[in-house]
């Protein structure tokens, strides 16, 4: 399994380095919004543990936590860079 995992980040360094710096905030701003199944996973397996095991309901709040705070990152980053494609109101002369 560890040789799986050192190969992974070989591989994901290797695609994101290839990416133009245009499309790297949108790619990222996507794939923040995905995380949204970590924090389903974590709901499920809060939902499923057992009351007295409190690693697993403590990782899954912070799975939930962290998850949450990505996804909403994520649709921030989107948004701003939306802003910059929208036209601009011109202001009134005074």
């Amino acid at each position: 399994m560890i040789y799986i995992v050192i190969l992974m980040i070989f591989v994901g360094v290797e695609v994101i380095g290839h990416v133009p710096s245009v499309l790297h905030t949108p790619l990222m701003s996507g794939a923040n919004a995905i995380h949204g199944v970590v924090i389903i996973g974590a709901i499920i397996i809060m939902g499923r543990a057992e009351s007295d095991n409190y690693l697993s309901l403590i990782l899954g709040f912070l799975a939930v936590i962290l998850g949450t705070l990505n996804v909403v990152g994520g649709f921030v980053v989107t948004d701003r860079m939306l802003e910059m494609f929208s036209k601009k109101k011109k202001s009134p002369k005074a």
